[in-house]
């Protein structure tokens, strides 16, 4: 099916562009979330009349992704498990966790933002997590993992 994007995906192209992609990606995930439009003759019409206010609203949201991302880099974040004697958590620090502990701290960050590499973290101490921001936007937070005693 061809689409037409209506803002950035990450690995599929930029506003505006006419891309290829499979049928229930884009009924089941892209045009649910408003991301992309069937690409039709009317469709792409359309969006060329409206794409100076897509492009600035594009900006915006980029703008404001990097003003919060400033205020986010290098920040540190504490998160409290119960641990072991050994320093092992009994359960784990996942990004639900993190998300939560930085809303708390007056950063409204969706779960889904939280990057992992090495998945959950399992072990007391610190430890380096990505904040994908906005596609372009991406700041790394330290998460300072403590443990209680049970």
């Amino acid at each position: 099916m061809q689409v037409i994007l209506l803002e950035k995906v990450v690995n599929l192209g930029n506003l505006g562009e006419v891309v290829r992609v499979k049928d229930g990606y884009a009924r089941n995930f892209l045009i649910p979330k408003r991301m992309a439009r069937r690409a039709t003759a009317s469709a792409v019409a359309e969006f060329e009349a409206k794409r100076a206010e897509l492009e600035k609203l594009a900006g915006e949201k980029l703008a404001a992704a990097q003003a919060q991302g400033e205020k986010l880099n290098g920040l540190s974040v504490k998160v409290s498990q119960k641990a072991g004697v050994d320093g092992r958590l009994f359960g784990s620090v996942t990004n639900y966790d993190i998300a939560e502990a930085l809303t708390k701290q007056g950063f409204p960050v969706e779960k889904a933002q939280i990057r992992m590499p090495q998945g959950p973290l399992k072990v007391v101490g610190d430890h380096g997590v990505s904040v994908a921001l906005h596609t372009d936007v991406v700041v790394d937070v330290t998460v300072s993992v403590v443990g209680e005693q049970a």
